[in-house]
């Protein structure tokens, strides 16, 4: 069924203004509703804080009550404004269910809650992106500031916030950047199914990590926050309330990353396509599936966390307060224990990435599928045995040392079948270096700099020169940055022809790669040399011998900063107003999201598909013609 078809088969609104059709399904009750429920909250907050039937609450800070009840209230009434509330709430009144989140016409669609999972890949790709480019300008703030070895245009305090907001907003709103965006509109497509399988949660999470990346930014307002990321106490109970935006922020995030790594673990386990068995699953899809595992065991770890530490703040319990009986090394363990699974939450989407294309740009079948997926899967399952050796230099325990020592080397392994797999598809292959192949090269080359740099952070010796330092800048900056980082531009490049109908002026997407490939590396290799010299990370003043290899840095991440307005130049240029047309299917790609017409249909298929052979077939005479893909069936 052509999109064409769709539309003609289902009638548009009728009497609805032509605002309201370009602000979506009730968005602008959303605001109202939003603003309203976050001074109610912070009425509320007060009330309690006032009430004398409420007396143990003297000794707390009161606006940290007001605070987080505003941010509860808000997002709740925001959610209720676009109409989450309306399904549960009919459903009990014993009314049919509606179906107006499924609205099929008009930009709106974009702007509201809706269910089609192909426009929530699309918010998240948009969402996302606006709040990497809010993180990445902090990040150029922060370099400004080290351009002299003593504070200049900031002092110590902003310039804390100034990195815990960078580091907090590309940590948070990147652990969806894959699954967010592409496996929310791809898996479905790639398993031939026609929908997740709870397509009002997959809208749900997508509106949870907005309304979370718009209260962290609201930070600002309040103080902001001294802890970096990690919101260590006791630093965390401790500071002003910018503190509370860090805490709901967070608690947010993980919420939704429970709720989609569920939903895409029911989609992918119950609503695969006749034929489409385990072994002939594409590798994409398996490290979404590694991933959502991840995600629905770490998260909610996280969202206990601050939930405990939320209650320290506002209402005087002791969780992690040493004078109350607490621990803050408790809350160290407790955070790292999501924390570390955090890191391969990022980087396994990247490594099914890179396994699904590289067999596509060398017409060559995926080198050790079994292997690549055995990779993936150990890496999900050691990855909950590692997170001590960040607690190397904070009193563990010296007996424990060497276990955690040997499970960090250990989990090299399964990754080093994931290069293995890699490599060996390359091997003799007539590669085509289009931009989606050399972002997938670049994150070869970045992300095995950051294993081989992660050695020296896994053993306690040389772990206690090191940490703290901006030696482990550097290898945190390798492996998330130049993994997934590079590995989200390579799905952009790769997807979003398939996803829009429109393509990337190939020159410009060139220049994009290799400047932001060299001046990634320009940027974060000295950073090597400065953390083996001592100099910490988190503050803004250092020794004057290190000037001359911080002006370096500088200017390079200020490149770096360039090429990502390379990359906006080409979306604006090539997507809104040149709007250069693509082919239906211009990498001759096999998979089956390739094989269904562009725009993808609101149901995705006529018929559903039958997968009766392996996914990766590359180098029949099919595949060289570039017909239709011999794994799948009518």
């Amino acid at each position: 069924m052509s999109t064409t078809a769709a539309a003609a088969s289902t009638p548009r609104p009728v009497g609805r203004p032509r605002w309201r059709r370009l602000l979506g399904f009730n968005l602008l009750s959303a605001v109202i509703l939003g603003i309203a429920g976050y001074y109610l909250g912070w009425f509320i907050g007060h009330r309690i804080s006032t009430t004398k039937s409420f007396e143990f609450f003297s000794a707390t800070d009161e606006n940290d009550i007001a605070l987080l009840l505003a941010y509860i209230f808000g997002v709740v009434g925001f959610l209720i404004g676009l109409g989450f509330a309306n399904y549960p709430v009919s459903r009990m009144l014993g009314r049919p269910a509606s179906l107006r989140e499924k609205e099929q016409h008009g930009i709106g669609r974009y702007f509201g809650l809706c269910t089609d999972h192909k426009v929530v890949g699309i918010q998240y790709l948009v969402g996302i992106g606006l709040f990497f480019f809010i993180g990445g300008l902090n990040a150029m703030l922060i370099r400004t500031e080290l351009l002299k070895s003593s504070p200049t245009f900031v002092g110590p305090n902003q310039y804390l916030s100034l990195v815990g907001m960078h580091g907090t907003m590309m940590m948070g709103m990147m652990t969806s950047g894959i699954l967010g965006p592409f496996a929310n509109y791809f898996v479905p497509i790639m398993i031939g199914a026609r929908r997740m399988a709870f397509p009002r949660i997959e809208a749900l999470t997508f509106w949870l990590l907005m309304a979370a990346g718009f209260i962290l930014t609201s930070t600002i307002f309040f103080g902001g926050f001294p802890t970096g990321w990690t919101g260590y106490e006791p630093l965390n109970d401790q500071a002003v309330m910018g503190m509370d935006s860090y805490i709901v922020f967070f608690a947010l995030v993980g919420i939704s990353m429970c709720l989609l790594g569920l939903n895409m673990m029911a989609t992918i386990i119950t609503m695969r396509a006749p034929g489409l068995t385990w072994s002939r699953l594409p590798i994409f899809v398996w490290s979404v599936f590694a991933t959502s595992v991840l995600m629905v065991l770490a998260a909610p770890m996280l969202v206990a966390t601050l939930a405990m530490a939320a209650l320290d703040r506002s209402i005087d319990t002791s969780f992690f307060v040493t004078g109350g009986g607490g621990s803050s090394y408790l809350f160290e363990n407790l955070f790292w224990f999501f924390g570390h699974p955090e890191v391969y939450i990022l980087a396994v989407p990247g490594f099914g990435i890179v396994l699904e294309l590289i067999p596509v740009f060398t017409r060559k079948p995926l080198w050790g599928y079994r292997l690549a997926v055995s990779g993936m899967l150990g890496v999900t399952l050691l990855s909950f045995f590692v997170w001590q050796h960040h607690l190397f230099v904070s009193g563990i325990n010296a007996d424990l040392r060497p276990f955690y020592m040997l499970s960090t080397e250990i989990i090299s392994i399964p990754t080093g079948f994931i290069f293995l797999c890699v490599m060996g598809t390359l091997w003799k292959a007539r590669t085509s270096f289009s931009t989606p192949m050399l972002f997938c090269l670049g994150w070869a080359f970045n992300f095995l700099i950051g294993g081989l740099s992660g050695v020296f952070l896994s053993d306690t010796p040389s772990d206690t020169d090191t940490h703290g330092s901006f030696f482990v800048m550097a290898h945190f900056h390798y492996t998330i940055m130049g993994g997934l980082i590079f590995t989200f531009f390579a799905a952009i490049y790769y997807w979003v022809p398939k996803m829009t109908g429109l393509r990337f002026n190939e020159r410009l997407s060139k220049i994009h790669f290799w400047s932001m490939f060299l001046a990634f590396n320009s940027t974060f290799m000295p950073l090597f040399v400065l953390g083996m010299e001592g100099m910490p990370r988190r503050v803004s003043f250092y020794e004057p011998k290190l000037h001359t290899l911080n002006v370096w840095v500088s200017i390079s991440a200020f490149v770096l900063g360039l090429s990502m307005l390379v990359f906006l130049a080409n979306t604006v240029y090539s997507l809104i107003f040149v709007r250069i047309k693509a082919e239906s299917n211009p990498w001759r790609s096999k998979s089956l999201e390739w094989q269904v017409p562009t725009p993808v249909p609101v149901n995705n298929f006529e018929q559903i598909p039958i997968f009766d052979s392996d996914p990766y077939d590359y180098g029949t005479p099919v595949a060289i013609g570039g017909g239709q893909p011999a794994a799948v069936g009518a």
